[in-house]
């Protein structure tokens, strides 16, 4: 469940009363009269089912609480409540497969930003991937493939495409614009500094059997990148973020670019074509299948051009 946590002026407290009262997946409601201070107001907290949850927050925001006072919501971990129990079963629909679409809006607007700690994540991940292409270490590449804060962009992307959000498209698009560009010159510079010591020697570019996968282009990354970009947007949209990370490990953007910023020092320009087409290739596919994923949501069309909201963050 999520808790429910509403700042409202004294007007409105009784409107808002009611409607949580009414709504069957509310539960644990209680007002507590003139206690906030910024803004200040009544406080009206409830715990909801993930499956009202959406209605719930549209019903406060056309009654304009989100400027006249605040909305909270957040994840509860336990709760041992018959009550609680009689309001999931209530509503329709399964918690897990619920999608709240402002908590969506909100987390993906918060990790799709170009900041520095996302542009240093995206640099050292494109470099540890640069070492395990030169090394010849899956294992190397795979713990790059997690580091990268790539995902979140491209699933902000998405969720702008399918809602129309132009500030979400403008964030990750630029925090991938920008921010694989300046990851991919410094492992350009790195390659060059690894070459200068002699940790790169002539010829060990040859001996990546284990990586190639890295530059390869097939069917097969097309389909891997659909896939991974499907699972990455359930994991989102469901209480299954854990599965994130084996989402992370099976995208190939990162290796990818950092090893064509490596075969363009090295002048292996056949193979930085083939890393950048991967990149490429696994960018659309994870766009592609995570769009695909939200227009199948029932709610979908109901947000689609409902306007511009502010994202948090």
């Amino acid at each position: 469940m999520l808790h429910l946590r509403v700042i409202c002026p004294p007007e409105r407290t009784g409107v808002v009363q009611a409607e949580l009262v009414a709504e069957p997946g509310a539960t644990h409601i209680t007002v507590q009269p003139g206690i906030a201070l910024a803004p200040a107001g009544d406080v009206v907290e409830a715990d909801v089912t993930r499956e009202a949850a959406d209605q719930v927050l549209a019903t406060l925001r056309d009654l304009g609480i989100d400027r006249s006072g605040g909305i909270t919501l957040e994840t509860i971990d336990t709760t041992l409540s018959e009550a609680a129990d009689a309001a999931e079963k209530a509503v329709p629909g399964d918690p897990a497969d619920a999608v709240v679409w402002e908590e969506l809006i909100t987390r993906t607007g918060e990790e799709s930003r170009l900041t520095v700690t996302f542009q240093v994540f995206l640099t050292i991940a494109c470099v540890l991937a640069a070492i395990g292409a030169i090394t010849d270490s899956p294992v190397t590449v795979v713990g790059a493939m997690v580091l990268g804060p790539e995902f979140g962009a491209l699933a902000a992307v998405a969720v702008g495409l399918v809602l129309r959000r132009r500030d979400l498209i403008h964030h990750g698009a630029l925090a991938l614009a920008a921010g694989f560009p300046v990851a991919m010159i410094i492992t350009a510079l790195a390659t060059i500094a690894f070459d200068a010591i002699g940790l790169l020697p002539t010829g060990s570019l040859d001996q990546m059997d284990q990586v190639k996968f890295i530059y390869t282009v097939g069917p097969f990354s097309l389909i891997v990148a659909l896939l991974a970009g499907s699972a990455g947007m359930l994991a989102l949209t469901s209480a299954r973020s854990a599965i994130l990370v084996g989402v992370f490990i099976s995208v190939t953007t990162v290796p990818s670019a950092a090893y064509t910023s490596v075969a363009l020092i090295e002048q292996r320009f056949d193979e930085a074509w083939q890393a950048a087409l991967q990149l490429v290739v696994n960018v659309l596919g994870i766009v592609v299948a995570a769009v695909a994923v939200l227009l199948l949501s029932p709610r979908a069309r109901a947000w689609r051009g409902s306007g511009k909201r502010r994202v948090a963050g």
